[in-house]
This record gives C-alpha cells, sequence and structure tokens, in this order.
C-alpha cells in the first residue's frame, strides 16, 4: 500500500488515501505497452478501402473481338485486369484489422500503466471536479494551478458539464473508468483520478 494525497480543485490538500498496491504498485513491462498499444490502434483502424477486381466491374459479358486474324492478342473479356478499366490485381478489400490480446495480458498493461503514472509522479487525485455550467475557461483555470497542459481526466460517471466544458481543450480528454485504456494513459502528460473513480477502478481490479 502507498499513500497519495487528494486535493481540491484549488490545490488544497483535503486527505491521504492508501492506494492498492495491486493496482498503483504492479510490475511495469514494457512489451505490454506495446502489444496492448498495437491492439488499441488496430482496431480503430476502419479497413474500409476497396477496389474491384474482374469479377465487379462492368462489362465482359462478349468476347472483344474474334479469336484469330485480327493480329490482336487473344481476349476473352474486358475485364481483364491488362485492359483499361479492368479489374485490379490483388487490390485492397474491405477488413478487420483487429486482434485482442489475452485477458491476463490486457489487465496486467493496464495496471502498468496506472503504476508507471504514480512512479512517474504524473498521478493526480482530486476529491471532485464540480462544475455549474459548461465552462471552458473554468476548467483552464483549475488545470493551470496545478500546472497541468496535457492531462486524461477519469470520473466514475457521466458528468456532462465536465466533459463538454474539457472537449475543446487540445490535450485534456475525459474518460469514464470503464473505458480506461493503456494507450490513452501513456498518450497523456498527466492522468487525472476523480476520487470516485479510484473506488471503481479499486473494485474492478483488485483481486
Amino acid at each position: 500500500m502507498s499513500t497519495l494525497a487528494v486535493y481540491d480543485i484549488n490545490h488544497q490538500k483535503v486527505r491521504e488515501i492508501e492506494l492498492n498496491g495491486q493496482i498503483f504498485d504492479a510490475k511495469i513491462n514494457p512489451s505490454l505497452f506495446h502489444d496492448s498499444v498495437r491492439s488499441h490502434l488496430a482496431s480503430e483502424r476502419k479497413g474500409t478501402a476497396a477496389t474491384k477486381n474482374r469479377a465487379l466491374v462492368r462489362g465482359g459479358g462478349a468476347k472483344p473481338h474474334r479469336q484469330k486474324g485480327t493480329g490482336r492478342a487473344r481476349a476473352g473479356t474486358r475485364r481483364s485486369p491488362l485492359w483499361r478499366g479492368g479489374g485490379t490485381i490483388f487490390g485492397p478489400m474491405p477488413r478487420d484489422y483487429s486482434f485482442s490480446l489475452p485477458k491476463k495480458a490486457r489487465r496486467a498493461a493496464l495496471l502498468a500503466a496506472l503504476s508507471l503514472k504514480r512512479q512517474e509522479e504524473k498521478l493526480i487525485l482530486l476529491d471532485g471536479f464540480p462544475l455549474e455550467g459548461f465552462k471552458t475557461r473554468q476548467v483552464l483555470e483549475i488545470l493551470k494551478r496545478f500546472q497541468v497542459e496535457n492531462a486524461l481526466i477519469v470520473t466514475d460517471a457521466q458528468h456532462v458539464f465536465l466533459e463538454r466544458s474539457a472537449r475543446n481543450i487540445p490535450g485534456i480528454e475525459v474518460l469514464r473508468y470503464e473505458s480506461l485504456n493503456v494507450y490513452d494513459i501513456l498518450n497523456h502528460e498527466h492522468l487525472i483520478l476523480l476520487s470516485p473513480a479510484i473506488e471503481k477502478i479499486e473494485g474492478v481490479f483488485a483481486s
């Protein structure tokens, strides 16, 4: 167990909490980060590129010209890849690029990413993030108090005001705890966890 301070939005220390060592003191394995990030990026590829092969292009019902006597090469269809307007050989077709990692590997990679942020002292715990409306400027002021310009903010539930206020700020992203992933953690300099989200995360991963 390790203790970490919890702050309010005014950067005033509220209390200290003990973090679960299984989650925030896990073994860091860079190869798991690599595999997890590859899996995440591959799943986001659309894979919608497509070309028409000789079975899909228009035409080809009749033989273009007779077999012999014209001096031209033999041809049976206008859809041949050798002809202009013919089909494409081995062109891209719609496909799914995604691949999944074993469940234990995904879990180990996520815990390692959380532990890495704690070891680098880039983990910030907030008691809450109260907003009375859509206040982008207020969010910027709060982040400035913590000297944060690039951060992933993890919430326990839907926070409409926070999510919509932060979405126009470059480098800031708001995620709910169930969508937490290795790529977004590593892609941001700081990780900001709301206090209720910590309890949810520990409830899911503590064993």
